[in-house]
């Protein structure tokens, strides 16, 4: 018998604090050598505009380890189905025994992704940080958003799309979640007075300039998780006093720190530090009010690992989801 959750499922148990708690402590772990994570495969289908995702990891000690499969396709929207997607798989770590399907379309990767984001905002950002910008629309701008606010407080709130359309149902739904939002006519309107600012688009380049951002601004970059996208400008790591990328290695290849490279603007040597490290405390967070800090987040399968357990844990105790027999599956 395996158990199988929802998203339903997912989103009762999990909640936005509990996860940015778990991926805290699964970054941390992963500084002082607590983690298994080998490379993750992706792959990039251009006939569609779709990419796949997988992704495993393990904390050391857990009783499980988890393997995950992410879909974006991005035309699907005109389509009227749903852009991105995904499921779970959590394995017993003694004996390898499936034990539970995450088939939930794709939330756990939009939680564990927005806690992430919400870690990085906590370590880099101003603690008293009020003024927000949000460029993309979709689910994770959502999602980046309403974990933003649970570590910084937050008053203001501008956001910018490509479609007008997107971003009048972004404020639409934000507003049923309590959050107030404004509409910027372009993307310079809506950082140059921000004090974090989060890209979460699929965006091919750059749509913030280095000159646009106000002085001690963070930045949470989510979106450039595969080489052909991007959307800052090279010369904003370069201006970052500290720019942090949740993995050196992924971000050389497929975040924004792989256009810095190509441009020649920056060398890896010169990277600030991987933000397990801070979150860890081996390498300080913000250390000045006027500095500008980056966070370059391609993704770490750890994060996958720390959610999925904490469902798995809280699905036993709570006894929430549907045993199936394998040989159903």
């Amino acid at each position: 018998m395996i158990r199988v959750l929802d998203s339903d499922d997912l989103r009762r148990l999990v909640s936005m604090a509990d996860a940015i708690a778990g991926v805290r402590e699964a970054l941390a772990a992963a500084d002082r050598g607590g983690a298994v994570m080998p490379a993750p495969f992706g792959m990039y289908l251009p006939d569609a505009g779709g990419e796949v995702h997988v992704k495993g990891a393990y904390l050391t000690g857990a009783p499980v380890f988890a393997v995950k499969i992410a879909t974006g396709f991005y035309r699907n929207a005109e389509l009227g189905l749903a852009v991105t997607g995904g499921m779970t798989m959590v394995h017993d770590a003694m004996t390898g025994t499936l034990r539970m399907l995450i088939a939930d379309g794709g939330l756990l990767t939009e939680l564990r992704t927005a806690a992430a984001g919400a870690v990085a905002a906590d370590l880099l950002a101003r603690p008293g940080a009020r003024a927000a910008a949000v460029i993309g629309t979709g689910g994770q701008a959502r999602y980046q958003l309403l974990a933003l606010l649970k570590v910084r407080p937050i008053e203001r709130v501008t956001v910018w799309g490509r479609r007008r359309q997107a971003a009048e149902q972004f404020r639409r739904d934000m507003a049923v979640a309590g959050v107030p939002v404004c509409i910027a006519a372009t993307a310079r309107e809506a950082v140059q007075d921000a004090e974090v600012v989060i890209t979460a688009t699929s965006s091919p380049e750059p749509l913030i300039e280095a000159g646009w951002l106000a002085r001690g601004a963070h930045v949470t970059a989510v979106g450039s998780d595969m080489p052909h996208k991007q959307e800052l400008d090279p010369r904003i790591l370069v201006a970052a006093g500290k720019y942090v990328p949740d993995s050196i290695d992924a971000a050389a290849t497929s975040g924004e720190l792989h256009h810095a490279l190509e441009a020649g603007l920056l060398e890896v040597g010169s990277v600030y530090g991987e933000l397990t490290a801070v979150a860890s405390g081996r390498l300080a967070g913000r250390t000045a009010g006027d500095e500008l800090t980056v966070a370059d987040l391609t993704g770490l399968r750890i994060q996958d690992a720390a959610v999925a357990a904490l469902a798995a844990r809280l699905a036993g105790e709570h006894g929430v989801g549907r045993d199936v027999p394998l040989g159903d599956w």
